[in-house]
């Protein structure tokens, strides 16, 4: 097992030099609302947020909500900034470093409320954005540890496309238990990690419930299975698979069932940010 931190300050490193090299007012391309400078600031504020959130002992979303007022005003230049980012980095790192990964602490996740959620939530933010960056600057991408691309997947689909599904104060018309999600008729699909010969199974289906506002939804979603076999299959190395869930990359090799495909294309469509 890759060790988190190491990763998350080797690619927040990789994503400062490269959207240093980049125009300020660049759009960047994975993200269009963004430009290279909102990129910096972006993943600026988000190392501190999660740095005070554990340094606090935060546990409650109105505990949260204050961390999100007392962050960091933006500074106006990008050099401050990168400065900024590397300090809050080295906190963030030296918070997560100094607790397990059992300890209690504050996510949007209801149902993992852990320093080990966060770790592991913040991993994927610096290597999607370090892609992010390296696109914007209009550099060659640098590949995804083979480890850490499977945990990506992993991730997205048991989090990015998963999490409003598995909060509370839903009232569900299916049998799948605590998660609101209808499958499809036609079966799971592989997405087939060709460097790491394993495959990790999903199945597609559309997410439905009724929430405590009373809003209806009925979305696209999947969940992570051990059924076997799969009718159809999304095959490639771990980072083609990683990149493209999480919409960093073009879609792999598809072939299979046309109809499960299509509805794990119309997962993955959703976007990750």
């Amino acid at each position: 097992m890759f060790d988190h931190t190491s990763v998350i300050a080797t690619e927040t490193e990789r994503f400062a030099e490269a959207v240093t090299a980049a125009d300020p007012g660049a759009i960047v391309p994975t993200c269009t609302d963004w430009t290279a400078a909102d990129l910096l600031w972006h993943l600026t504020e988000v190392h501190a947020f999660w740095a005070r959130i554990l340094s606090s002992g935060v546990l409650t979303d109105e505990e949260s909500e204050a961390v999100e007022q007392d962050k960091p005003p933006r500074p106006d230049d990008p050099d401050e900034t990168v400065a900024l980012l590397r300090a809050e980095t080295d906190a963030l790192i030296a918070e997560l470093e100094a607790r397990p990964d059992d300890q209690p602490a504050w996510s949007w996740f209801d149902s993992d409320q852990t320093v080990g959620f966060i770790r592991k939530m913040q991993v994927h933010e610096a290597v999607m954005h370090r892609i992010d960056a390296e696109l914007v600057a209009g550099r060659a991408v640098t590949p995804i540890d083979p480890e850490v691309a499977e945990a990506g997947i992993r991730h997205a689909v048991d989090v990015m496309f998963a999490w409003w599904g598995t909060l509370p104060g839903f009232t569900f018309t299916t049998e799948q238990g605590p998660v609101a999600l209808t499958m499809t008729d036609q079966g799971p699909v592989a997405l087939t990690m060709t460097d790491q010969g394993r495959s990790v199974l999903v199945h597609p289906g559309r997410w439905r419930g009724v929430g405590q506002s009373g809003t209806s939804y009925d979305e696209p979603g999947m969940l992570r299975v051990t059924e076997l076999p799969p009718v159809a299959a999304f095959t490639g190395t771990a980072e083609q698979l990683d990149r493209w869930l999480w919409g960093r990359g073009d879609e792999p090799e598809a072939d299979g069932d046309a109809a499960a495909l299509d509805a794990v294309r119309a997962v993955q469509a959703g976007g990750i940010q």
